[in-house]
């Protein structure tokens, strides 16, 4: 095994795999100082100003000279990234073929949605009935429980005193939860007086079954308990009727994510997420990639892949509107990436970025979503939202994933309210962290093969999808956070 990678043959640095000591040769070259684990190293003499260059792009420009063999990171290393840019389409030929085929057992909805778990969800439409949601949650937990897959509730801290687009963000977000396959059923729980009160609701949610949805407002009744629990039996007992069976993973649609991120992330897991996200494409499923800013400096890779001149000048739009929020209010567009990361081995947004995006893989760019969007093309799409790991993994949620791929360095047990699997960039901290961990995909730099390491995760992901629990699904760690840009009453 290899103690030390050259992603590709154009890099001018290297990346410890584990730490290495000062005097050692690597790649011809001695170091001159200890390198972390997942840092970098100079493989050559690199010039003040010049460019460091890492999965074959900079990743920055060098802020003094670098001997070969120096570490390389925030102390002699600057991003290139400044301002808003212009963009040109440039297509590159990437379209897969749909030549595989696989199965899962999935709920298949009414409107031919297919879900991957048949819970009951409470959804609140006001933070204020939180409490409520949790005592409804655990009674029913313990009254219906064996009738479904789970019984959740959801607690937020939004839904009244928020104006225009935060307003509208919230009731999208909980609408789609609303209308999300995994959910067999759904009581709408609301206070009564708030601004997202059940009639406003109701028009941004549409139409639904009313033996499916029900909706209780709390200051309607004199014991919102007790009639949350009959509501529940009735929505528990409509869920129950639904059973798993054999449907195509076609109707596979997956989010990927990556969080606590280290030097390894673009080496390891974000490269087997682009894998798998090839692969599922290959089977006619769909991908979906978010975190904007994590794509800044990456960003023209994926332009590029676009399908066509539409779905690029959507993509344009995404990045530069998140630019634009950036510069709205006064932060800087190009911000280096956060403390854990700069830790874990991570320099530069550039740094970052270009590990980021492999989740996408190589395969074309179907769609590009606004915030609550719907998924409607088959394939990879990028969706809107931020890094943030709770924003983003409920921004992929609210788009259509059934479930979440979620890569990590250093460590998270953040949950989503669907399966979100977790998956190690590094073989310590899967032994480290086995609640949290479901896959290691430090084998990658342990001998293991891309290929065959791909299909033993898509296999775990078909399991998954047919009832098997992730280890945020055993420790019930299920969150939600909504996009929040302006002004709260």
């Amino acid at each position: 095994m290899s103690r030390f990678i050259r992603i590709t043959d154009r890099d001018n640095v290297a990346v410890a795999i584990e730490p290495l000591k000062a005097g050692e040769t690597c790649l011809g070259v001695t170091l001159r100082e200890e390198i972390p684990a997942g840092h970098k190293f100079s493989l050559c003499e690199i010039a003040e100003g010049e460019n460091v260059i890492k999965y074959a792009f900079p990743i920055g420009h060098a802020t003094a000279p670098i001997a070969a063999g120096s570490w390389v990171h925030t102390h002699n290393v600057k991003t290139n990234l400044s301002g808003l840019l212009e963009y040109s389409y440039e297509p590159h030929p990437c379209a897969m073929p749909v030549d595989r085929e696989a199965t899962f057992e999935g709920y298949v909805r009414e409107d031919g949605r297919v879900g991957i778990r048949n819970e009951v969800w409470i959804v609140n439409t006001v933070g204020c009935v939180n409490g409520t949601a949790k005592t409804l949650e655990r009674l029913a937990q313990q009254a219906y429980g064996d009738r479904v897959d789970g019984i959740h509730c959801f607690v937020h801290p939004y839904g009244c005193s928020q104006l225009g687009e935060d307003h509208k963000n919230t009731q999208k977000l909980l609408a789609s939860m609303v209308r999300h396959p995994n959910a067999g059923a759904v009581l709408v729980l609301s206070l009564g007086c708030e601004n997202n009160n059940v009639a406003e609701f109701k028009k941004v949610l549409g139409a639904y079954h009313p033996d499916r949805v029900k909706f209780l407002v709390t200051q309607d009744v004199e014991d919102e308990v007790e009639e949350g629990m009959r509501l529940l039996d009735e929505l528990t007992a409509y869920a129950a009727k639904a059973r798993r069976q054999t449907v195509p993973a076609s109707e596979l649609v997956i989010g990927l994510k990556c969080g606590g991120s280290d030097g390894l992330s673009g080496i390891t897991a974000n490269p087997l997420l682009g894998s798998t996200s090839d692969l599922l494409a290959r089977h006619g499923g769909t991908t979906l990639l978010t975190e904007v800013p994590e794509m800044f400096g990456a960003e023209t890779i994926l332009m590029n892949r676009c399908k066509d001149k539409q779905t690029f000048d959507k993509a344009v739009a995404l990045i530069n509107d998140f630019k634009a929020y950036f510069i709205r209010h006064g932060q800087e567009v190009y911000e280096n990436p956060s403390p854990g990361n700069k830790a874990g081995g991570i320099t530069t947004l550039e740094d970052k970025s270009l590990g980021c995006t492999q989740k996408g893989g190589t395969a074309e760019v179907r769609g590009v979503l606004d915030y609550c969007e719907p998924v409607t093309q088959k394939g990879l799409n990028l969706v809107k939202g931020p890094g943030n790991d709770l924003c983003a993994i409920t921004a992929l949620m609210a788009s259509g994933a059934q479930m979440v791929l979620f890569t990590t360095g250093r460590g998270t047990p953040v949950g989503a309210p669907i399966p979100t699997v977790k998956v190690a960039t590094n073989t310590p901290l899967a032994k480290k962290k086995k609640d949290w961990i479901d896959f290691n995909a430090g084998v990658l730099v342990q001998g293991a093969e891309m290929k065959e390491t791909t299909e033993t995760f898509f296999q775990m992901l078909l399991r998954i999808a047919s009832g098997e629990q992730t280890q945020s699904e055993k420790h019930d760690f299920r969150e939600i956070a909504i996009f929040k840009d302006g002004v709260t009453l």
